[in-house]
């Protein structure tokens, strides 16, 4: 994918500048995603021994290195150039997979500004492989299996920034490959994202969205088939009211999918976030947009007590969604509150998407602006749009 550029490199240096000086410090949850992308423990990349503050120019230092490793990621995973010429075999897709994986969980704590560049990399030293190497067919499945992951990856690091023809592109592209060794999961996924897509740029989704649910089977892992079916109701939930139906129908083939026992090994590593907190999510949000609080506040509020603040990005959209369900209930200070949180967990994170619904959000409030909680969170949300 788009070639071996650094990840927002000029952004890189304006960060390390402002940390040299002091200026800003490294998240916990920054830590984290870095150390599982790495495969190495935060004591080797950060302060080894005692705990220093933010003023402290050995940590600082410490961030330096880490901040050239992570612009290296943006270069072909370390001697794949070297195999392009040469004859792989089914090991070298093994470590890609676990390289996939890795990079994965970036995701879970970093924002698609800062993450695309990274996976697009990847699949593109993974394309390189498909067309210069020498393999067995098994083993060209396996490189082509990894690149529709890989394309899927870097599709919703590109929707998550704002670059929307990008991430058609690459959901496009991942369906072809998924296609093309028949691997049903992958297929239904890429239809499905291509759903959440259009869904998420105000176009009807529900098409794409029950295809993607009518590809698998039973013998899909339960979690795809959970993932899969969630999307198709969050599709519908925001087609509209006429839609509640379809919407009750697909959130009880999740929660059935979810409930079932795995008969044929573990699921997919891109599938392994689904739980029942994540269901509840999409539940609360569903309700929520179908302007239903009664069934959406207590979903929300369950799921989000339990999910954890290093999770900034999802975690301050999801609380915009139960700041909708309040307003819904005429209960204005609760709104409030909760579009607060998405504020505090919002802020900085590198995704124009929490911003947009922050906003949104704030909108609605406006017209209860003599309420003083609810002036404060104005103005909060106001500060946080001119930084932006």
């Amino acid at each position: 994918m788009r070639g071996q550029q650094k990840p927002d490199l000029a952004t890189v240096i304006d960060y390390v500048k402002r940390w040299e000086r002091g200026k800003v410090g490294i998240s916990s949850r920054n830590r984290r995603a870095y150390a599982q992308a790495f495969a190495v423990p935060q004591r080797h990349l950060f302060a080894p021994t005692v705990a220093a503050d933010d003023d402290d120019p050995v940590e600082r230092r410490d961030f330096l290195g880490l901040s050239v490793a992570a612009a290296g990621l943006a270069v072909a995973p370390a001697g794949l150039a070297d195999q392009e010429s040469s004859r792989i075999g089914m090991e070298l897709v093994e470590r890609l997979r676990r390289r996939t994986a890795r990079l994965r969980r970036l995701d879970d704590v970093l924002g698609g500004s800062q993450t695309y560049s990274v996976y697009a990399a990847e699949l593109s030293a993974t394309r390189n492989l498909i067309s210069n190497a020498t393999y067995t067919e098994a083993t060209g499945r396996g490189l082509v299996g990894v690149a529709a992951e890989q394309a899927q990856q870097a599709g919703w690091a590109a929707l998550d920034s704002g670059r929307m023809a990008a991430a058609r592109s690459l959901f496009r592209d991942s369906m072809t490959a998924a296609s093309d060794i028949g691997d049903t999961g992958l297929i239904g996924n890429a239809l499905a994202l291509m759903a959440y897509q259009r869904v998420s740029t105000g176009r009807p989704g529900t098409d794409e969205a029950d295809a993607s649910c009518r590809v698998v089977d039973r013998r899909t892992p339960p979690a795809v088939r959970a993932l899969l079916h969630e999307r198709a109701a969050w599709a519908h939930a925001v087609a509209g009211p006429t839609h509640s139906d379809e919407v009750e129908k697909a959130l009880g083939q999740a929660a059935d999918a979810l409930a079932e026992d795995r008969l044929e090994g573990p699921d997919p590593d891109w599938a392994r976030w689904v739980d029942e907190i994540e269901l509840q999510i999409m539940t609360g949000r569903c309700w929520a947009v179908l302007r239903r609080p009664v069934r959406a506040i207590p979903a929300l509020r369950w799921a989000l007590a339990r999910y954890d603040d290093t999770h900034a990005r999802d975690k301050a959209l999801y609380s915009t969604w139960l700041a909708d369900a309040h307003i819904d209930a005429q209960e204005i200070e609760q709104g409030a509150h909760a579009l607060g949180q998405a504020i505090d967990l919002g802020s900085d994170v590198a995704s124009p998407r929490p911003g947009e619904r922050i906003a949104e959000v704030a909108e609605r409030l406006r017209v209860h602006a003599d309420v003083p909680e609810v002036a404060e969170v104005l103005e909060r949300a106001r500060t946080m749009t001119l930084l932006g």
